[in-house]
């Protein structure tokens, strides 16, 4: 294996080795107790975010993604999952204060549980990666550029929260597979 490969694998493992499982369960349990789930994040992060809401919905969970035509309000009983590395993002920070407003419940995903965005969070759930927002100078960590330590570790918990979801809803793989499509 290339030493780049061993590098990224190793750093992502440094990212999970310092994770706090008990705010991984907590925020499955917002999941599971939820009437509907909304999620959204930025760019890069967005397409890790948009994985989980297809996984939730093979699920049989009523999701959808801030941005599609067919997102429905949200409000008491929702929760809202928003991913912002970062710590703060304009356009995250808008739609949390519109949550919040409208009383859904909110797990917020981030790096950079300092940011003013994590005021909004019902739970911030910590995940410890290099993102933009110190990926250079003293800061920089990682070998791999800009926030891709950050997404890659968000593609890693979105898939392990799936399969703790799994396991506290009793869905099986052949209940997942029922619901994905059959348009490909």
């Amino acid at each position: 294996m290339s030493s780049l490969y061993r590098e990224a694998i190793d750093e992502l493992q440094d990212v999970f080795s310092r994770i706090d499982d008990g705010a991984v369960d907590r925020a499955v349990t917002m999941i599971a107790e939820a009437r509907k789930i909304v999620v959204f994040g930025c760019g890069r992060e967005g397409l890790q975010i948009r994985g989980l809401a297809m996984r939730l919905f093979h699920m049989g969970l009523a999701v959808s993604v801030v941005g599609d035509m067919t997102t429905p309000p949200v409000g008491g009983g929702d929760l809202f999952v928003v991913t912002a590395g970062p710590g703060e993002l304009s356009t995250a920070s808008a739609l949390l204060e519109i949550a919040r407003r409208a009383g859904a419940r909110i797990l917020f995903i981030t790096a950079q549980p300092e940011g003013r965005s994590a005021a909004y969070a019902d739970q911030v759930l910590v995940l410890p990666a290099q993102t933009m927002a110190d990926d250079q100078g003293e800061a920089k960590s990682s070998t791999l550029p800009m926030g891709s330590l950050y997404e890659g570790g968000l593609f890693i918990l979105f898939e392990v929260m799936v399969l703790k979801l799994c396991e506290r809803l009793k869905i099986g793989p052949d209940d997942m597979r029922h619901r994905h499509t059959n348009l490909e």
